[in-house]
């Protein structure tokens, strides 16, 4: 299943790869992508939403489902 969340305050690469590593981190993700230009983030698994937003938020970032 493929989750797709969006992501605030994503401006470079840099930020991209912290949001991408964030998701990676949640058990259930097998694959995660973040896109600064599209302010979204794509997760593949059976993570739960809550976890996956919460892990972008820890991170510095604002999410929502």
């Amino acid at each position: 299943m493929t989750t797709t969340i969006t992501v605030e305050g994503m401006s470079c690469g840099h930020c991209e790869q912290t949001v991408t590593e964030a998701l990676q981190s949640v058990s259930g993700v097998t694959d995660a992508t973040a896109d600064r230009e599209t302010g979204q983030a794509s997760v593949d698994g059976d993570a739960d939403v809550s976890a996956l937003v919460q892990a972008v938020e820890d991170a510095g970032y604002t999410a929502h489902a």
